[in-house]
């Protein structure tokens, strides 16, 4: 059989030749390679004139083209400077991920062969490498072997996903007396979840924490036993697998022990912290994550990879499915095997990218443990920050569970408002410095500064500046 001849690109300029394929991703390339190798020396953050970059941004829809070089050259040269340095082994801010380089090399091969994996028969290899991961994640979680899940596009998708399936699962079809409920460092991407869901305001219970940010069970089970008693209906508990505040794993196994004597379905969001499970240290932290109904993991979290790349997991993949299949004349028949899934009808995405490529080839390229030495490094450094802390005159830490802690700087003598105001100073005064970034928080009405380290990029020399750094601002805010 002979093979048409390509086209000619000047008569189809969307059709690419190969030498014009290859010069496209070669001149990328160069721009990439300069910009990744030198991410140690970027400043950790340049968004001041924003205005004046955006309004010069602002334009209307182009007619003709204008070259591949010179669009780089705005890119890397205006737009991706002025931003948050997020992929710098410096930041240390909100939740770190890095993003490995394997993963866009997975993208590319994903974008450019361009397969549709909504439904098992579009691709069923394709759908296999991602379900591959899928079960490795349910493994490293304790989940059964019928256990599963899917991809998204990030926790806060895997959230509602959840909370749709627990409201299925759990309420009757005129859901609106049920309940349900979250510790006060909960995300708050569960509480717009709930929204979505349809669970009144009003009936998302917001349980007080200890002293160490975990929930109060005896608490929870009172609210429990309160709703019930006023003919309302409890339904969920979403428990917290490392927090965003403080990186606080709450007490899992009585949280889980409870759900299953009341029968409420047990939702565990460990976006955060959930990969540390692939390590020796983490699986004790994260002790009875195993008894959760669903689990949310961010792999552009714990496994270093880019945004964008979210999970659930869950106990029982029939109940996910009966919350979102929806059949259609158009579609082919649902998949019956229940070792293959249609991952169509297990959240509410039908057109969904090969998302699993760039979670399967990191992990096939190097395996479990590189990633389990990785974790467990930033473990070690965040204790060892915490240890140094510690030595500090005035200085309150929360001991880290798992790689992210809070401090604050804590002077006798000041009111409440000044101690804040004294950490939000000092905050400011580490991140002038362009070396690294952390952010604040607030939890149980004060002011923290927290560090959480989680890129793969960030090692011992690093935190070493920031104890520089640290040293430096207490003497810049020194009273």
């Amino acid at each position: 059989m002979t093979r048409p001849k390509p086209a000619a690109t000047s008569q189809h300029p969307l059709e690419l030749s190969t030498a014009q394929m290859r010069a496209l991703v070669g001149q990328a390339m160069e721009r990439i390679t300069a910009h990744v190798t030198s991410l140690p020396d970027q400043p950790m953050h340049h968004t001041a004139g924003a205005n004046k970059l955006v309004a010069g941004l602002e334009e209307p829809l182009p007619e003709k083209g204008v070259p591949f070089e010179r669009l780089l050259k705005t890119l890397f040269g205006r737009v991706i400077p002025h931003s948050l340095n997020t992929a710098s082994p410096g930041y240390l801010a909100y939740i770190p991920g890095g993003g490995l380089f394997h993963a866009a090399v997975a993208d590319l091969i994903a974008n450019a062969t361009n397969r549709y994996v909504g439904v098992w028969l579009a691709g069923p290899g394709l759908v296999q490498l991602e379900t591959n991961v899928i079960r490795w994640c349910c493994a490293m979680a304790g989940l059964p072997k019928d256990a599963g899940g899917v991809l998204t596009s990030g926790g806060s998708l895997a959230n509602l996903t959840a909370l749709t399936a627990a409201r299925h699962a759990r309420l009757p079809p005129r859901f609106q007396d049920g309940v349900l409920y979250v510790s006060d460092q909960v995300h708050h991407s569960v509480v717009k979840a709930a929204r979505v869901v349809g669970i009144l305001p009003d009936h998302v219970r917001e349980i007080p924490t200890d002293a160490a940010f975990k929930m109060r069970v005896d608490l929870l089970r009172d609210a429990i036993a309160q709703d019930r008693g006023a003919g309302r209906l409890p339904f969920c508990v979403v428990g917290n697998g490392g927090t965003t505040n403080t990186g606080a794993v709450d007490d899992l196994p009585a949280l889980g022990a409870l759900c299953a004597r009341e029968k409420l379905w047990f939702h565990v969001d460990a976006a955060y912290g959930g990969f540390f499970a692939l390590t020796r240290r983490g699986k004790t932290a994260l002790a009875g994550l195993e008894h959760a109904d669903s689990i949310t993991l961010d792999p552009h979290k714990g496994l270093f990879l880019p945004y964008g790349t979210g999970c659930l997991l869950v106990r029982d993949v029939a109940q996910l499915k009966a919350a979102h299949q929806v059949t259609a004349a158009y579609m082919p028949p649902s998949q019956q095997d229940a070792g293959h899934w249609d991952f169509a009808d297990l959240s509410v995405e039908l057109s969904r990218d090969w998302r699993g490529l760039r979670v399967w080839l990191p992990i096939k390229m190097h395996g479990a443990k590189v990633f389990r030495a990785a974790l467990d490094e930033k473990l070690d450094l965040a204790r060892e920050l915490a240890q140094r802390l510690a030595t500090l005159p005035d200085v309150e830490v929360v001991e880290p569970t798992l790689s992210l802690l809070a401090f604050r700087l804590v002077p006798p003598g000041l009111a409440a408002e000044d101690v804040d105001s004294l950490n939000r100073k000092l905050l400011g005064a580490i991140n002038a410095r362009q070396h690294v970034l952390l952010t604040g928080t607030v939890a149980q009405g004060k002011f923290w500064l927290r560090v959480c380290v989680l890129s793969f990029r960030t090692h011992e020399d690093r935190m070493d500046v920031l104890w520089d750094d640290l040293q430096h601002a207490l003497k810049d805010v020194a009273l």
